[in-house]
């Protein structure tokens, strides 16, 4: 099956989602009386042979409520490492093509009373062609109603697809997002799937609209929440509970997250890699 019409209707649905995120992240920036914007920069996938390996854009903002966020789209495609391939669904060291499109965000806020969060929906072919992604909340100080909120919006989307998706996906979420060497989870969870196959136009149509809704869900849940608390007042005692709290996430994202392997083993941008990184960060 000729899978590029489809990674190009992925691409396209990525790229609308990314820009309807960030007028909503700017907006909220106007409201606090800021003029942070996104600075986007693009670039282009490097290849051991010189063929086109697409690329991405990178956009990042610096405000008063979003200390720092990054809002990645990129579409590249090329063979997977020897070493790697492997390691991925569809992949052999026979058969290591691959064409990956996606959008990727990680938000760190500048009160800790504003959770930080992380979305990201893809589309993969190799030998196979699947969808995966998902969004989850990383409060430093948590809020029990926020929590629910997030989750609920999720549950709604997931139901309007398949009642066994919200408990599957919030438990892959639950034992993905959670950080081994520390015994704790990285926050308090949302969703997270993958291998949605795609076999077919039928199933491609299916899994695509189920990943719109969670990038939807995204959209609908967080900026809500952030209006919510932008505004609270915070002690330096909090702000050190938010500083020590990003020296876990850092841990997970540098040691065990498949996002970050996947971006170094395949010649993405290293910044667009890192942009996950906090700004400012301790560790006690």
């Amino acid at each position: 099956m000729e899978w590029k019409p489809y990674t190009d209707q992925a691409r396209n649905w990525f790229e609308t989602l990314r820009d309807r995120i960030c007028a909503e992240f700017e907006a909220i920036e106007r409201e606090a009386g800021s003029d942070a914007s996104f600075e986007f920069t693009p670039w282009d996938r490097d290849t051991d042979d010189g063929t086109e390996g697409g690329g991405g854009v990178r956009g990042v903002m610096k405000g008063k409520v979003f200390e720092k966020v990054g809002v990645n789209v990129s579409t590249v495609s090329g063979e997977f490492a020897p070493q790697f391939a492997g390691t991925i669904n569809g992949a052999s060291v026979e058969q290591p093509g691959f064409t990956a499109t996606g959008i990727s965000l990680v938000a760190h806020m500048a009160n800790p009373h504003v959770p930080a969060v992380h979305m990201n929906t893809r589309f993969l072919t190799t030998q196979s062609a699947w969808f995966g992604g998902g969004a989850d909340l990383n409060p430093p100080i948590e809020y029990d109603e926020d929590t629910e909120a997030f989750h609920a919006r999720f549950r709604a989307a997931c139901a309007a697809h398949n009642p066994t998706y919200y408990d599957r996906f919030k438990k892959w979420a639950d034992d993905y997002f959670f950080i081994p060497h520390r015994n704790v989870a990285r926050g308090v969870g949302g969703i997270f799937y993958d291998h949605l196959e795609c076999a077919d136009d039928a199933q491609f149509q299916r899994n695509f609209a189920f990943t719109r809704d969670v990038g939807e869900a995204f959209l609908d849940s967080f900026p809500h929440i952030v209006r919510k608390r932008m505004g609270q007042e915070f002690s330096e005692e909090e702000k050190r509970q938010q500083l020590e709290w990003r020296g876990r996430y850092v841990e997970f994202n540098l040691v065990y997250d498949r996002g970050t392997l996947f971006g170094l083993k395949t010649g993405g941008n290293i910044d667009a890699i890192l942009m996950s990184l906090p700004p400012e960060v301790t560790w006690s």
